[in-house]
């Protein structure tokens, strides 16, 4: 008999101890053809899940896969993924929380993947270095003229969701 991986029940552990701490938590998904989720909310193969109790609808969490129902743009899907992509469940207020090793190669080479798996990757653009140190023919005037242009706006509350019965 195979023993049980002990990922399952650290997931569950950290889902508990942010709920019972009143934090929101949060699950890193790493997204491959056995993952069912919103494939436009994707980035760089990863999705990032609330699975807050207000957040999904029916939660299950046991030793194969994750399941729930949530709510993308408005549109209730269902949401399925493997225990084998959860890269980590944490609180999105602190960060706290436990990450997990994501070995999905052995998935990936199998030629048997479904068609969703070989349609070309978009490119995404990514993020560069800027040099923080200003050229040399700029002088302070100039570099605090383009500080004060460049006035953040005044961003507003955090949006919220209302309950509608």
């Amino acid at each position: 008999m195979q023993e049980i991986s002990t990922k399952p029940y650290f997931m569950r552990a950290i889902y508990e101890w942010c709920t019972d701490n009143g934090y929101t938590p949060y699950m890193a998904v790493k997204v491959n053809h056995a993952a069912r989720v919103p494939m436009e909310f994707v980035r760089n193969g990863e999705i990032v899940l609330n699975i807050s109790f207000g957040a999904t609808s029916g939660l299950k969490m046991d030793n194969d896969a994750v399941a729930f129902k949530a709510r993308f743009g408005g549109v209730s899907r269902d949401i399925h993924v493997p225990v084998e992509n959860v890269m980590a469940v944490y609180a999105s207020e602190n960060g706290q929380g436990m990450a997990f090793e994501v070995d999905l190669s052995e998935a990936n080479e199998n030629p048997e993947t479904d068609a969703a798996a070989d349609e070309p990757v978009k490119p995404v653009l990514g993020l560069a270095a800027v040099n923080s140190k200003p050229a040399p023919a700029e002088t302070a005037e100039t570099v605090a003229s383009q500080e004060e242009v460049k006035k953040p706006e005044k961003k507003s509350e955090k949006p919220s969701l209302k309950i509608i019965k």
